[in-house]
C-alpha cells in the first residue's frame, strides 16, 4: 500500500465549513462537528491522564477508550444511510456497562459528592469526564436537525460515568484521599457532632 502525502492544511474551510465523514458540508458550528470536537479535546485529556498514571490498570482502560473514542467520533461525523451501522453498536455500550459495574465492586461506596482531582492522572480523567458531558449536550442537538444513529448517543451517555469511576479507582489505586463534598448544613451538623465529646 503506497501513502500519499497530504497537506496538514487544506484551505477547504476557510469561509466557516468543513466536511463531514460521509462526504458532506456543513458549517463548523453544527451540532455533530460541536461533539466530536469536544471529543476531540477529551481525547487529549485521556491522554494525559494516561500519560501521568502509575497504574497499568489505568493505562489500559484509557487507551482502549480513546480507540473507541475515535470510532465514535467517526461515527458522529457520518449520516448514516439506510442499512448502514454505526461503528459503535449495542455490543458496545454492553462492554462498558460491564466494565462500569466491575469498577464500582472495586470501589468504597460512596454517600457524598466528592470534588474533582486526587491525583495528577485522576484530575485529567475528571477534567476528561466534563468535557465528555458537553459533548453529549451538543450531541443531544442532532436528533433535531436530522435522522442520528442511537447507539453512538447513548455511548456517549455512559462514558462521563464511566469516567468518573475510573477516576476514583485511579485514586484508590495510587493511594490519593478522594475529598468530600457535602451540604453545608450537614458540614455544620458533623463538625458539632465530632466536638461534642470535647
Amino acid at each position: 500500500m503506497q501513502w500519499v502525502a497530504m497537506k496538514i492544511y487544506t484551505g477547504t474551510g476557510d469561509n466557516g465549513e468543513t466536511s463531514l465523514f460521509s462526504g458532506q458540508r456543513v458549517q463548523k458550528n453544527h451540532p455533530r462537528v460541536a461533539a466530536y470536537g469536544a471529543l476531540d479535546e477529551m481525547n487529549s485529556a485521556l491522554g494525559a491522564a494516561a500519560a501521568s498514571s502509575h497504574a497499568e490498570e489505568i493505562e489500559t482502560a484509557l487507551i482502549a477508550i480513546q480507540r473507541l473514542v475515535f470510532d465514535l467520533c467517526a461515527d458522529l461525523a457520518t449520516i448514516f444511510k439506510p442499512g448502514q451501522t454505526p461503528r459503535i453498536t449495542t455490543e458496545t455500550i454492553d462492554w462498558i456497562e460491564k466494565e462500569m459495574d466491575a469498577l464500582d465492586g472495586k470501589l468504597p461506596e460512596l454517600d457524598c459528592f466528592v470534588l474533582p482531582g486526587g491525583s495528577p492522572a485522576a484530575a485529567h480523567i475528571h477534567v476528561a469526564r466534563t468535557i465528555a458531558r458537553r459533548a453529549e449536550r451538543e450531541a443531544c442537538s442532532i436528533p433535531e436537525q436530522e435522522p442520528a444513529a442511537r447507539e453512538p448517543l447513548v455511548f456517549l451517555n455512559r462514558l462521563s460515568d464511566y469516567l468518573f469511576l475510573l477516576a476514583r479507582r485511579e485514586n484508590q489505586l495510587s493511594g490519593t484521599k478522594e475529598l468530600e463534598w457535602r451540604p453545608a448544613k450537614l458540614q455544620k451538623k458533623a463538625a458539632g457532632a465530632s466536638g461534642a465529646g470535647g
